[in-house]
């Protein structure tokens, strides 16, 4: 196995600081103005809420094309020790839009979210050498050993959303998103990220960091 100590992890994720004013109405309506994209990201993502369980269990399987691709490259991984280049293609862009998506309600960005366009969000994930750097067996377990994150980042977000919506009232007096608290708020999406792409995508075997830095 290399050494990557030095190296950089590969999954890198930033969001461009918005220079100047921001769009004031834009911000006070802004999550009516994002339904429509995100009736569109729910659909891609394979799944529905309908309002009723039994509903929900009949129509959302037939969607499970949509979102992730885990399990089956899971499996690839283990099986075949293999990772189709179109599924981690699939899994990149969908994290991509999901990303445009979440800085625009999360007020980040003013651009409505494109669904094929990387506009100002910035997401790269590395492509791995599945038998050269990634181990078989370990994708089975990484969702397990990645429960400390999980703790930290569930107290991160609900932080993170209290500075949104300060940061929400602070675009509606003067127009400007502290750049204190946006970087804060990417951080917490870049270590979300991180996570996702160790537990989830299965693209690296290189544990995340605990760390809101790029």
């Amino acid at each position: 196995m290399e050494n990557t100590g030095n190296q950089p992890y590969p999954v890198q994720f930033d969001v461009d600081y918005p220079e100047g004013g921001r769009n004031r109405l834009s911000a006070l309506v802004r999550i009516l103005l994002a339904i429509p994209i995100g009736i569109v990201l729910m659909f891609v993502s394979g799944y529905i809420d309908l309002g009723d369980a039994e509903l929900n269990n009949s129509i959302n399987p037939g969607l499970a094309a949509g979102g992730l691709v885990w399990i089956a490259t899971l499996l690839m991984i283990l099986f075949r020790q293999k990772y189709p280049r179109w599924w981690f293609d699939w899994n990149l862009e969908f994290l991509r839009f999901t990303s445009r998506f979440e800085a625009y309600v999360g007020l980040l960005r003013d651009e409505y979210p494109s669904t094929d366009e990387e506009q100002s969000v910035h997401l790269n994930i590395e492509y791995p050498d599945v038998q050269g750097q990634l181990n078989r067996y370990l994708p089975v377990v990484k969702w397990l050993l990645a429960i400390p994150h999980y703790i930290a980042l569930i107290v991160l977000s609900v932080i993170a959303f209290v500075v949104t919506v300060l940061a929400w009232l602070t675009i509606l007096v003067s127009g400007t998103y502290p750049r204190v608290m946006f970087n804060f708020v990417v951080g917490v999406s870049r270590w979300w990220l991180r996570v996702i792409a160790y537990a989830f995508v299965l693209s690296t075997d290189r544990y995340p960091p605990f760390s809101l830095e790029p």
